[in-house]
């Protein structure tokens, strides 16, 4: 077979970079917007987030707009309340409210073909504190500041003609950007899980833990119990358009799913402002608890529909890092709910769907 060209290789890179920035535009961006001269705001960046794609969606989410909702609960453990004092690792069981979707803007989305997969959570201690997580399963982010985000949301946007991003914005914007060169190697060399349960889904920002240990800087990924399944190029062109949905189903009647809450302790010289920049392997690691899924529902009608997975909200004992996209992230979010609450409040619908079936 012959070998790939050099441009082609670095097109399909940057193609790859423009739809995960695609993806996860609704998850990563920025604060009130005194930061510069443009008086850039939420509801700007969101609109660069929406000119990524060139079909809108009234009613659904601007990113990981096709998800399930579900439901379980999460297992605290000892090492855990030994690193937070927050009341979900110290109790046997917490309930728990989530959502496992794929990236991109389209709620007729193929599951089998997207990217990104993630997972968002809503743990309700009960204490009465709340905490709220957004996961994706790319290992780190293709940007290492809101500045960067901003601009490869730009170079991301759709082009009417063609639908898709123009490759040489793209490839500039790369050239530019060498944590975006990073995310792109990953995008095209990581092997594709065959199911939402056997992905790995991982916070990426940094948050500090208060407990019996002091104040600790961390970061944490949710790893799988399923093993490991990899699905071919071939597979995932025959698979049926909800096929991680089903197979999820599937996976819950016969019992529950789960993933380990892993804990990785930053070390020295590790930097908990800049998303882009994996940790070492030899870093401690914690198993802090279990997420255990029990059943799945629809999203149009599911518990998770009215949620905004904002990931700054968390309970006592967990704290912001000095990570600027963590702490623009509610902006974003609020802004593109009250839309999408705006949008179903005049009787949103998306090529014949009702209106409740259009809110997520």
């Amino acid at each position: 077979m012959p070998h790939e060209s050099a441009p082609r290789r670095r097109t399909g890179a940057y193609l790859a970079i423009a739809a995960i920035v695609a993806s996860v535009g609704g998850a990563f961006a920025w604060t009130a917007g005194w930061l510069t001269p443009d008086r850039l705001t939420p509801a700007r960046m969101t609109d660069a987030i929406e000119a990524t794609s060139t079909t809108p969606y009234p009613g659904f989410r601007r990113a990981h707009a096709k998800g399930l909702c579900v439901v379980g609960h999460f297992e605290g453990t000892p090492d855990g309340a030994a690193l937070s004092r927050a009341r979900v690792f110290a109790d046997a069981r917490t309930p728990l409210i989530g959502r496992m979707s794929i990236g991109g803007g389209s709620p007729y989305g193929l599951d089998a073909q997207a990217r990104v997969r993630s997972m968002a959570l809503v743990l309700r201690g009960g204490d009465g504190s709340e905490w709220r997580m957004a996961m994706n399963s790319f290992p780190f982010f293709g940007a290492a500041s809101a500045e960067a985000f901003f601009a490869q949301t730009q170079a991301s946007a759709a082009d009417p003609a063609t639908g898709k991003p123009d490759p040489a914005r793209m490839a500039a914007f790369a050239a530019a950007h060498p944590a975006a060169q990073r995310f792109a190697a990953w995008a095209k060399s990581a092997p594709w899980s065959d199911s939402f349960a056997n992905t790995p889904y991982n916070g990426i920002h940094a948050y500090r833990f208060t407990g019996d240990r002091g104040e600790q800087l961390v970061r944490w990924s949710m790893r799988p119990q399923a093993p490991f399944v990899e699905m071919t190029a071939a597979q995932r062109e025959a698979a049926e358009g909800d096929y991680l949905q089903d197979e999820l189903r599937a996976r819950l009647a016969e019992g529950p799913v789960r993933w380990d809450m892993v804990v990785t302790v930053a070390g020295p010289g590790d930097d908990p402002s800049d998303p882009s920049t994996p940790w070492p392997d030899d870093r401690t690691q914690v198993i802090a608890g279990t997420v255990v899924l029990t059943g799945a529902q629809d999203q149009a009608t599911g518990a998770c529909r009215d949620l905004n997975f904002d990931p700054t909200i968390v309970p006592g004992g967990v704290a912001l890092s000095d990570d600027p996209i963590l702490a623009a992230r509610a902006a974003v979010y609020a802004q593109s709910f009250d839309r999408r609450e705006r949008e179903v409040a005049r009787g949103a619908d998306v090529d014949g769907t009702p209106p409740q079936e259009s809110t997520r």
